[in-house]
Formats: structure tokens, C-alpha cells, sequence
């Protein structure tokens, strides 16, 4: 593969095959994915590195590249099971990235595109303004703390590298295919559960796969990306409340929604054990994109509602299979 080209590792997750996709679709540049387990992803050159650590061997996904993309990661699970959920986080998400970088580095790439998590900025923003790009981090888990000693990481070694980093911390990303807990709330909506979220006033930032896609794309060429940390989000904060009720709509089924009060829900999930999962539901986390378009001229293309058809469909399809 010429130089010039593009590495998209994570090939076979949710926003590393759909990147790949898009790439292959509208790149003028090669496009290369790199892939734990060998397996067709119809997204150009594959290349199998098995799994993701401090050894792995990157000297053939390297060849010819640019631009690395780097998408892979041991993810941030609701019932983590592993004895030592910091250091299993730490072995891919820091050791993994960092090894990668060196390769990528030494092997003359120009942009390393990093995809990390607002978890790096926190769970919360309850009792602050919304989160943005340039805070310190305050991350309040295992999976966060690991995304942000890998940022961390980075930037020491930007600091006497010529290879750019770009940092891209999403919100919580939704698209078709979407996976865990907004599988499972659509799962409920399609089955028409009663749910007791009719009267919650939170705001939470999300963004949807089409939007987080095109602010990877418009990062890989972008000059003035260089250097910098970005948030992804569609720029509409919803309630939890609507985005039950935008989502059924979308699905055709509308929410049976029970105005519960909040802090009745929060003090059920905390005789529960699941102030989690009550924070995730009742809690808001918003951010401020205003420095990508100031810097990038990036306004999210896709609107929520279209971004949450785009998703209901590709549910609705797998039930009329």
C-alpha cells in the first residue's frame, strides 16, 4: 500500500467498521483496518493483530500508512468481571495505545487520531456547566481513568514528536447496530414496557454514529485539528424523558412513560445498589462543542431525530429478518 494511506484499528467494533466503510466510500486515500480476529469486513485491506497490548506487533498494519485512527479499546462494560478492572483496562487502553503510537511514530505516520471518552471529563455535570474539550480530567471509573493515563500518555510523547495528535472524546454513541444499554431501552420501547421515566428533567449529550464519523473525517485532514482535544456530540442535549419519546416514535411504537417522580426513582436504584445505572438515567452529562466549530467549522450534519431513524431502522430490520 502506497504511502498516503489511512489505519483504522478496531476494525470489527461499532465505530471503527463503520469508519472503515465510510472511508473506503468517500477517502480519495487507501484505506487499511486492522482487526484482533481475522474476519471479512468489507471495508478494503484487513490486517489481523490479534489482541491489543504493550506487544503487539504492528509493523505490517503500519506499512505504507499515514493516518492511524485508533479506535480500538478494552471497553467500559456495566458488570465488569475481571479480578482487577484498572489494570485489564490499563494493559489495551494504555500500554496497548501507547505501544502503538511508538510503532506509528517510528514507522513515519504523520496524525495520530485517538478516540477516547468523556468519561476523561467525568460521569456528571449535575452541579457544573456543561463539560468542555480543554478541562483538567476527572475521570471517576476504571475504563475513564485508563482513557485518560493513555491521553496523558500521548501528549508526553507529542511533546518530542513530530507525528500530530488529535484527541476525540465522544458521548455516549449511538447509530445502527448500537449495542448494550440503548439496545436494551429500545428493546423495552419495541416490546411497549410501561417505564417509569415520564417526568425527567435532565439533559444529556449524545451523539449519534453518522456525526461522531464525519468529526473523525474532517480530523484527518484538518490543519488546525493538530494539537488538539475535541468533544463529539450531536449539539442537542435531550431529557431522558424525550429521548424515550423521540425513540418510539421513530420506532413506531410510542412510550407508555409513568411520571415517577426522580428522586423516588433515585432512591429505589440506591436501595438497589444501582445508583449507576440511576445517574446514567437520571443524572445529565452535556458538553460544549463550540471549539469545533471554531477551530474546525464542524456543526453536526445529522440531526437527532434523523440519527435516531437511521437507528430504529436497522433495529426494525433485524426483527423482520
Amino acid at each position: 500500500m502506497e504511502r498516503g494511506s489511512i489505519l483504522v484499528t478496531g476494525g470489527n467494533g461499532f465505530v471503527g467498521s463503520a469508519l472503515g466503510r465510510q472511508l473506503r466510500l468517500s477517502s480519495s486515500k487507501g484505506v487499511r483496518v486492522a482487526v484482533r480476529k481475522p474476519r471479512q469486513s468489507g471495508v478494503g485491506n484487513e490486517t489481523c493483530v490479534g489482541d491489543i497490548g504493550q506487544f503487539t506487533d504492528w509493523n505490517a498494519a503500519l506499512s505504507g500508512v499515514e493516518i492511524v485512527v485508533h479506535t480500538a479499546a478494552r471497553v467500559h462494560v456495566m458488570n465488569e468481571t475481571a479480578p482487577n478492572a484498572l489494570d485489564a483496562f490499563r494493559q489495551v487502553n494504555v500500554l496497548g495505545t501507547l505501544n502503538l503510537a511508538q510503532q506509528a511514530q517510528a514507522a513515519g505516520v504523520k496524525r495520530f487520531i485517538y478516540l477516547s471518552s468523556i468519561k476523561v471529563n467525568g460521569e456528571s455535570t449535575d452541579l457544573t456547566g456543561p463539560f468542555v474539550a480543554d478541562a483538567v480530567g476527572a475521570p471517576t471509573d476504571a475504563y475513564g481513568l485508563s482513557k485518560f493515563e493513555a491521553e496523558l500518555a500521548l501528549l508526553d510523547m507529542a511533546k518530542s514528536s513530530t507525528m500530530e495528535l488529535v484527541i476525540i472524546r465522544p458521548t455516549l454513541v449511538y447509530g445502527p447496530g448500537v449495542q448494550a444499554n440503548f439496545l436494551t431501552m429500545m428493546t423495552w420501547l419495541y416490546r411497549r414496557v410501561p417505564l417509569p421515566f415520564g417526568a425527567i428533567d435532565n439533559r444529556r449529550s449524545l451523539v449519534s454514529l453518522a456525526n461522531l464519523i464525519d468529526l473523525i473525517m474532517v480530523c484527518i485532514d484538518h490543519p488546525a485539528a493538530a494539537g488538539q482535544t475535541f468533544l463529539a456530540s450531536d449539539g442537542d442535549d435531550v431529557s431522558t424523558t424525550r429521548l424515550l419519546r423521540e425513540l418510539g416514535h421513530a420506532l413506531g411504537r410510542p412510550a407508555l412513560l409513568l411520571p415517577v417522580p426522580a428522586p423516588l426513582l433515585r432512591t429505589t436504584a440506591r436501595l438497589l445498589g444501582k445508583d449507576d445505572v440511576a445517574q446514567r438515567l437520571l443524572g445529565s452529562l452535556q458538553v460544549d462543542i463550540e471549539k469545533n466549530q471554531a477551530l474546525l467549522g464542524w456543526i453536526p450534519p445529522t440531526d437527532l431525530r434523523e440519527g435516531l431513524k437511521f437507528t430504529a431502522q436497522a433495529f426494525l430490520d433485524t426483527r423482520d429478518r
